[in-house]
């Protein structure tokens, strides 16, 4: 079956997350077993036009916008059998033009982002083509999501839920680090640093902590446009000298900077579902995020493996419970590894065969392939 992915970045573009390790993961593993998986992405500084990797076919075109354009170009020529057309906010549209089935992975409605990014004018436009135009065009098709929140919010778009199966993330397997937790107490935040994932309010907090915790410290891992303003920030509040903003890391580098913290924070607005919250379990760290956040409320078992708040003071009040209280802070986190040690990816890459085959069911198994065409750019 030759399925074409189109999605507006991959893994290897610098401003990817966790949504691009799902995208990318989903992708081996169909082609893992059997599909031929062609991925269609903008091109990025220092990106390669045309790759195969780990048996997926990678085709960069076009840049942020323009590549909306070459998706629909993809269709037209690769003729697949089947879409999967990856919804961050911005839908592709493809229902226009393919001639095929179309599924439409979504991992979370974007409605404060549309307004944060963009502005009240066009982030009024953007969630307008997310939330009437694009439930309008995709009227008929398979959605995917990542949690059972999700889910609920498309329902509330008028997408029927009996078109929307759930098809959780998986967690890679943790490297092996050396060193313990630190003496001193560390908090910790992993992130993309834009204005939706609101690392402000973990360096607010730190700010609110610090008279009571004079070795407090806040390590953030991640890079984006946000960095400058975060690192301002911590200035101006007084704690520059505890806040270390460490940029991009490499993935060890990483967890021996999880596995070395007391809390993970995840103050975002929204969230599909969190794979760093999976991550800081892994290492028997709890991570406080927000109940409103959406998918963190599935990551995140409240108060058996983190802890979910419904503002900035609750939040605060979160974190200072697991610094003050250790017994609370072990008994979540070993309820955190315990509980993410369920979530693989060989599951999720099954859950979502099992969507593709359901579609494709019926049709023509012993039909002569086509041989893959190509988009010229």
């Amino acid at each position: 079956m030759n399925l074409l992915v189109t999605t507006w970045r991959d893994t290897s573009h610098p401003d990817s997350g966790g949504s691009e390790r799902y995208v990318e993961k989903i992708a081996v593993g169909l082609a893992a077993r059997g599909h031929d998986v062609t991925v269609l992405c903008p091109r990025h500084p220092n990106s390669m036009v045309d790759e195969t990797v780990d048996g997926v076919r990678y085709l960069r075109r076009g840049g942020r916008f323009t590549v909306y354009l070459w998706a629909l170009v993809a269709v037209l020529r690769l003729r697949p059998d089947l879409v999967v057309d990856v919804q961050n906010g911005m839908p592709f549209l493809t229902r226009l033009v393919a001639r095929c089935p179309v599924v439409v992975l979504v991992h979370h409605l974007h409605k404060l982002q549309w307004r944060s990014w963009f502005g009240p004018v066009l982030g009024r436009v953007g969630w307008w083509l997310e939330s009437w135009v694009a439930p309008r065009v995709y009227r008929g098709c398979r959605y995917v999501t990542v949690s059972e929140h999700t889910k609920a919010e498309l329902a509330g778009l008028g997408i029927a839920p009996d078109r929307v199966t759930v098809v959780p993330n998986g967690l890679d397997p943790v490297p092996r680090v050396h060193g313990e937790r630190d003496p001193r107490p560390l908090l910790v935040a992993v992130s993309r640093l834009v204005p939706h994932k609101r690392i402000e309010h973990a360096v607010e907090a730190v700010a609110r902590l610090s008279a009571r915790w004079p070795d407090l410290r806040l390590e953030i891992i991640g890079r984006g446009p946000s960095a400058d303003p975060i690192a301002a920030y911590a200035e101006e509040l007084g704690v520059g000298d505890r806040v270390t903003l460490h940029g991009f890391v490499d993935e060890r580098t990483k967890h021996e900077i999880l596995a070395r913290s007391w809390v993970h924070l995840c103050p975002s607005v929204k969230e599909g579902w969190g794979i760093v919250v999976m991550e800081a379990g892994a290492h028997g760290v709890p991570t406080v995020a927000y109940h409103a956040a959406g998918g963190v409320g599935e990551s995140i078992l409240d108060g058996e493996t983190g802890m979910l708040a419904d503002d900035l003071d609750g939040f605060v009040a979160a974190t200072e419970h697991l610094l003050r209280c250790g017994l609370s802070r072990v008994v979540l986190g070993e309820g955190a590894r315990k509980y993410v040690a369920g979530f693989e990816w060989e599951h999720s890459v099954r859950g979502f065969d099992r969507v593709v085959r359901g579609i494709l069911h019926g049709r023509e198994i012993g039909a002569p392939r086509r041989a893959p065409a190509t988009v010229k750019g």
